[in-house]
């Protein structure tokens, strides 16, 4: 599922060193001359991509990314020291632009070739430059020049990390709430979710996931019923889903195990691959039931749905239990990245081995 993540930031290159007004003063050297030094350029901006970030919610914190700047000249026709860069790390597909007329600046696509964004100010130059035939005491400089500023719009087509999955009313939006920023309509009627919600769940800097609440599915989806059908093909695309459960649903007649089963069967019939994705068993609301009742209302669920996948036992509007739930949904997300990292790092075994090439090249002989 695709959403525009967006931070608004500023970029300032570093200004340019001036150049100085120096002359040689030795003894026994008369009129040594002009030996002032040019200044040393500034410090340029730079962005790259990051395997390691997938949101721009770090970019919500710092607003501001400076350069330093150069130094002035200094006697003895010594240049002044330029400015470092800096590299500013963003998620792969992060699109560049300025603020005031939307021009696009970059499309971040790599992770080795940084891309410069903002060029630091050119150095002055010291008056050494200026020493001709006809002026051999020269007494004037030049000032470095302005380094580029830039008010940037980011933006990121994010890919959520994880979908959430239940009846309407069972939670989800509540959920979403307590666990990112993102503010979705909570009420007591079914479909109160019109529209898919995004939410960004920030564990530590730059340890982040995307979390994604669909409108809730009702028996029938997969053939068009209700409002969730023209979302379920976004939750092919997420990595794990999470199957929320309303333990303490407020019509007695209904069944957490059956309504449950529909849904997955709503899975199944949409798509076995999407049946067959990680799913997480959420069990919520738990505070709407006595605490002598809770155990064995779960305890029911679980065997209902003969589950031996992972539970989590929560209560979204108090977050009771929500924090150990991101934690471990961060965990597998890295652990995840990791051995996809490894799998490309991996040699290619389709290669022909040279010492079996040798052997064969042998016996034919």
């Amino acid at each position: 599922m695709k959403f525009i993540d967006e931070a608004i930031i500023q970029v300032r290159a570093g200004k340019g060193g001036n150049g100085i007004v120096s002359f040689r003063r030795e003894k026994y050297i008369p009129m040594g001359g002009p030996d002032g030094g040019d200044g040393g350029d500034g410090g340029s901006v730079y962005m790259l991509g990051s395997h390691d970030l997938n949101t721009l919610s770090d970019f919500r914190h710092r607003r501001k990314y400076v350069a330093e700047n150069g130094r002035t000249g200094q006697s003895r026709n010594k240049t002044g020291r330029k400015g470092e860069d800096i590299i500013i790390e963003v998620p792969l597909g992060t699109i560049v632009k300025t603020l005031e007329t939307g021009e696009l600046i970059a499309d971040i696509k790599s992770t080795e070739q940084p891309v410069l964004i903002a060029r630091g100010g050119f150095h002055g130059l010291g008056n050494t430059r200026y020493k001709s035939s006809t002026n051999r005491a020269p007494r004037q400089c030049s000032e470095g020049s302005e380094g580029e500023v830039f008010d940037l719009q980011l933006e990121l087509k994010v890919l959520a990390d994880v979908g959430l999955l239940g009846l309407p009313n069972a939670g989800k939006s509540t959920f979403i709430r307590s666990v990112s920023a993102a503010r979705p309509k909570v009420a007591d009627y079914p479909f109160t979710t019109l529209h898919p919600n995004l939410g960004v769940v920030s564990i530590a800097p730059h340890r982040s996931f995307v979390i994604a609440d669909i409108p809730g599915l009702i028996e029938g989806a997969s053939e068009g019923v209700g409002l969730g059908v023209q979302f379920l093909k976004h939750l092919q695309r997420t990595g794990l889903l999470l199957h929320i459960i309303d333990v303490a649903p407020p019509d007695e007649t209904q069944n957490p195990v059956d309504d449950a089963n529909k849904i997955l069967q709503e899975l199944k019939n949409y798509d076995e691959s999407l049946f067959q994705k990680p799913r997480w068993l959420v069990l919520n609301k738990l505070d709407l039931l006595p605490e002598d009742e809770q155990q064995a209302r779960c305890d029911e669920i679980i065997a209902g749905l003969n589950w031996s996948g992972p539970v989590y036992r929560i209560s979204a509007i108090n977050k009771a239990g929500v924090d150990q739930l991101c934690y471990d949904i961060m965990q597998m997300i890295e652990q995840k990245r990791t051995e996809q990292e490894q799998a490309q790092d991996e040699p290619d075994q389709s290669a022909s081995d040279p010492v079996a090439d040798s052997e064969l090249d042998d016996e034919q002989l």
